[in-house]
Order: structure tokens, then sequence, then C-alpha cells
């Protein structure tokens, strides 16, 4: 059977993705980039913005139209926002054949002959303990892998649906991690992105002292293993050790990025963030002092409800201070399911969520400009990612800085060398090096 994936959301929707795909293609299907000429259609969808949850249900209208051409088309519906509505998306969507939950994604070759001989069913049961290192996987990188050690978020920020859609803190065994990363280095792949959606929470639900750190400190001792990433950190988590083990080695990620949402207390307290402005502020000059070369980057809502023009000046001060290297905005949108939207009055006019948005865009771009020019004429090392459509090749710094260069196809995957020429308040640009680098290896 000819199987098309269509995955909106994060890292995490990516990485199940893969172990869908990778659990179909290794019963025999076949993984195609098209739904036009799919047997059966997975979406993964995604329910932490309205925004994504409006292109899932545009997927799905889409495939309904589609379905009307293949009656025998097979529909599944996935990820966030089937946790979210469950039995209602197959009530109300008589084109679905399936839909199924985030903790059952080792199930789909099942839900697949369930649904060709005709069944319509909805299934969220709970199989995590059935993925493992020896779970198969379809990978969209060669030499780039996500690996999630971590499910589920018990933080239960008011305004968050990850807690409800994903469930409790669940981690991996560090054993059974470091196998996966071994069979990924011993298949060629450089580079890991270790993902949760509190990653920094990994290792406090087992019964030993596994952490974050420990778990990096041992993926250091894997040969081939050439950068190590890790998403998504949470403020009040973001220990010292951490910081520490960062430091220790040019083979992990010198990108922090550290999620603030607003600048205001007030604010943060009916977030239920767990932690205030200056203790924030304070981790910044921690990683700022044992990381001096480490690039930050923040996520921040705009128009929470209450958020006065002090609040949002407070926000604004913020990132005058911090001078991220990137910042994710999002206006405030109530999410059904959230304590904000029980209990707080969505009472910032969209108007008013808009400009600030946009002057806040403004500042940050300009602050990016700024720091960027300090690249003018230096090299930079760079791991090869892909092709971009105007066949200028893109990789990027330990810090996470895009650079986009002209070079031959057959550098993706290898590090590189390049001199910087031309920057803008994203990308870099520049030429390669005559030199390439030979990666290197810590003993």
């Amino acid at each position: 059977m000819k199987i098309y994936f269509r995955t909106f959301g994060c890292q995490m929707n990516v990485n199940d993705s893969e172990t869908m795909a990778g659990i179909l293609k290794n019963a025999g299907h076949e993984i195609i980039d098209t739904e036009n000429n799919a047997d059966a259609v997975i979406i993964n969808s995604c329910a932490v913005r309205g925004k994504s949850e409006r292109k899932a249900y545009g997927k799905l209208g889409r495939l309904k139209a589609l379905k009307k051409k293949k009656n025998d088309l097979i529909i599944g519906f996935g990820g966030c926002v089937a946790e979210k509505e469950r039995k209602k998306l197959l009530e109300s969507h008589e084109e679905l054949n399936f839909v199924f939950g985030t903790r059952n994604i080792s199930q789909i070759n099942d839900f697949i002959e369930r649904a060709s001989k005709g069944e319509h069913f909805t299934d969220f049961s709970d199989k995590l303990d059935e993925l493992d290192s020896t779970t198969p996987r379809y990978r969209e990188s060669n030499h780039h892998a996500w690996v999630t050690i971590i499910y589920g978020c018990d933080k239960f920020c008011s305004y968050c649906i990850v807690p409800y859609v994903r469930g409790r803190e669940k981690s991996r065994k560090m054993e059974d991690i470091i196998s996966e990363v071994r069979k990924l280095a011993d298949n060629g792949y450089k580079e890991i992105t270790y993902l949760g959606q509190n990653v920094d929470s990994y290792g406090n639900d087992l019964d030993d002292d596994t952490s974050l750190s420990k778990l990096i400190k041992e993926t250091l001792k894997i040969e081939g293993i050439e950068r190590i990433w890790f998403l998504t950190s949470y403020p009040k988590d973001f220990s010292e050790e951490l910081i520490e083990t960062i430091a220790s080695s040019d083979r992990i990620s010198k990108s922090i990025h550290l999620p603030i949402q607003s600048g205001s207390n007030k604010i943060l307290k009916a977030m239920n963030r767990g932690y205030t402005r200056e203790e924030y502020l304070e981790l910044i000059s921690k990683v700022k002092e044992k990381l001096p070369e480490a690039s930050l980057s923040t996520d921040l809502i705009l128009g929470f409800p209450g958020e006065t023009e002090n609040d949002y000046l407070e926000t604004k001060e913020l990132l005058k201070i911090v001078r991220y290297d990137r910042v994710n905005f999002a206006v405030y949108s109530p999410r059904e399911g959230t304590l904000s939207a029980r209990k707080y009055e969505d009472n910032v006019p969209h108007k008013v969520k808009t400009a600030r948005l946009n002057e806040l865009l403004e500042l940050q771009k300009s602050i990016n400009q700024e720091k960027n020019e300090q690249y003018i004429g230096k090299n930079v090392e760079i791991i090869v990612e892909g092709v971009l459509k105007d066949g200028n090749l893109y990789g990027r710094t330990i810090t996470n800085k895009i650079v986009i260069f002209s070079g031959p196809k057959e550098l993706i995957g290898e590090k590189a060398e390049i001199e910087i020429h031309n920057i803008s308040a994203g990308p870099l640009r520049g030429i390669l090096s005559t030199k390439n680098l030979q990666p290197s290896r810590e003993h």
C-alpha cells in the first residue's frame, strides 16, 4: 500500500511521523511524497495554536474532495487535534476511517489493516512502552536525526493544551536512548537532536539519577556524533549542571532556547510559568557567563488576558536587555480546554495585539541585524544540511546560525568552512573556503 504523511507542528510530531513511516515501511508498505497516488493518507496534527489546527482541518477538507474521486482512499487522523477532539472527529467527518492518539503511534500498521477491512474506529490507548531503540524509523535526513527522550508535559501552563493532549511526562531509559544513538552513528549520522516537550525534565520520573546532563555526557562517548542538540527547554528546569556540561564540549549545541513568554511578573503568574522575570534574567546571566559564545532564543506570547501597556513595555525592555538571536512571536488565542480559556476573558483587542507584535518584530529585526554584522569577513564552521530552491546550499553553525552559500551537493551532511560576505537580519551568506574541515573527535 502507498502511504502519504502530512505532518503539522513541532519536531516531536515530525519524529512521530518518521516512526510511523518506519513501522509501515518495515511492514511492506511504500512511503510516498504526494497524496494524489496514495492508498492511505495519515494526518499528524498540531493543536498548540489555532492556526495549526485550522491547517490540519484544511488538509482534511481537500482530502475529502480527493476521496470522492477515489472511494477506497484510507484517511487516518492523529496527533494533538485528534487527542483534543477524540470521537467528535470521526462523528463529524465521514471521510475519516480512523482517529488515533499521540501515545499509540506504534499501532499504526494495525490501524491501517483494520481500516482496509472497512472498519471505522477511534483508538487512544497508551502504547508508549512499545517504542524503543529497535523501533524502525524512516528519517527525512541521512545525517541528522530527531530522538525523542521524554514524552508528555507536567507543567500545565495556563494557556497550553499540550499536557492535555500529550499526557504526563514519561522518560525513556537512558540505555535505550544511547543504543538508538549508537545505531545512528554506525549508519553515518553526525547530528542528533534530543526532543521533549520539556527536555530538561528528562529523567525526573525515573527511579535513578538520570538527567539530560548525564545523557549528553554519555552521548559524547559515541564516536561519529559530531553535534548534539536538544529541544525544548524550560527555564525553571535549566540547571547549572547542564550549563557546565554544555560548556565542556564543542560538540554540544551552543544554541540555548529558553522560552520566557512574557516580561511581566503579573502575566507570568497568570500563565502559571513558575518563575519570575528576575529569576529568568539571573539564569540568562549564568548562561552568558559560562557560555559567552552561545546564541539565545525564546518564545513570546503577546496580548495574554490582562496584559496592560506597562506589562507589554516590560516585555519590550526584556528583549533589549537579553538581545536574543531569535524570537518566536505569537499573539494569544484561547485554546479550548486550557485554564486561561476557562478563567480569563480574552480582553486585549486584536489590533492592540497586532500592533505590539509588529513593534517587537521590528525591534528584534534591528537586534538581529546588529548582531549579525560581527560575522562580516569571518569564517564559520557549518554542517551542510541541504539545497534551497535557488540551488544554493545551506547549513548551520554550532550556535544555530543559518548560512547560505554556493557549492556541490556532495557537501550535504559534511562539515565546511564558509567565509561570510553578506548578512541580513536572518541568514548569513558567504563563499566556500578552500579548506574543508575534518570532523574533530574527543576522547
